[in-house]
């Protein structure tokens, strides 16, 4: 069954655990206004909560992914209380990181600014070979935001990352892939396919396990060797003796696809 939620910027739908966001202003190429920081925070946080939901993907309408911030929507909050606007937006990166389950970036056309940070803050991107990718802020006298300056150097290393800073270029899809921003890139009649594909066995995994590794990962990242491993042996803990790994072990010997439940 699908569930079709529309909002005042996005449109959600629920199909089958998979969770597809939609930014939804595309006479605006999806440019982000408090409305709609407010409301992907909200949808990211809800997601997090539930046992239905097993894999988001986050996408932009009308062939783009995001043009970045509205910056004529926030005007007044930027020169009225920016410090607090800014924390808005640093909500909405946090609630995105927080989201348990497998995150899957699909981008076409334009990501710029803070959207691009957005899709690479997630734990995939696929991205049409028509898309862009642009760290814009410097041309506009602005720095980073919304975890650009945390995702970037995770993903291409340090000198890399000051290099798309500083100068802000255009990369294409290409580029993207080249630089370990983008998994796939994938021509645009095929981009809802390979999405649709990867989600799908995204939402048919193991919910528990998928959490753990992700976690696993972005600890990992950040820790001793010593502490990855401590990690890794509550988790792995955990998953021993879920009902899902029982499942696994009994799919296994039974020659049949497992059915997990997250439990």
């Amino acid at each position: 069954m699908i569930i079709v939620r529309e909002m005042e910027t996005l449109v959600v739908e629920r199909a089958d655990g998979v969770v597809t966001v939609t930014m939804n202003r595309p006479a605006k190429k999806n440019a982000v206004t408090g409305e709609m920081t407010a409301e992907l925070t909200s949808v990211f946080r809800d997601m997090a909560l539930s046992r239905e939901d097993r894999v988001l993907v986050l996408t932009g309408a009308g062939g783009d992914f995001s043009s970045g911030a509205d910056l004529t929507d926030s005007a007044s909050e930027l020169t009225g209380s920016g410090l607090y606007y800014m924390r808005r937006i640093s909500e909405l990166a946090l609630a995105l990181h927080a989201v348990p389950q497998p995150t899957i970036a699909k981008v076409p056309g334009v990501a710029a600014g803070m959207s691009a940070n957005l899709a690479f803050l997630c734990d995939l991107v696929v991205a049409s070979e028509d898309a862009r990718f642009s760290e814009i802020f410097a041309r506009r006298g602005l720095s980073l935001d919304c975890g650009g300056s945390w995702v970037l150097p995770r993903r291409v290393g340090l000198h890399k990352a000051f290099e798309l800073a500083y100068f802000a270029d255009v990369l294409s899809a290409a580029e993207a892939e080249r630089f370990g921003l983008v998994n796939r890139v994938v021509p645009p009649s095929e981009l809802d396919k390979v999405v649709d594909e990867w989600a799908a066995r995204l939402a048919a995994g193991p919910p528990l396990a998928y959490s753990m590794i992700k976690a696993q990962l972005h600890v990992g990242a950040e820790s001793s060797l010593a502490q990855a491993l401590e990690h890794e042996a509550t988790s792995q803990t955990v998953n021993f003796n879920s009902a899902d790994t029982a499942e696994a072990m009994a799919a296994f010997v039974q020659k049949r696809d497992a059915k997990f439940q997250g439990r």
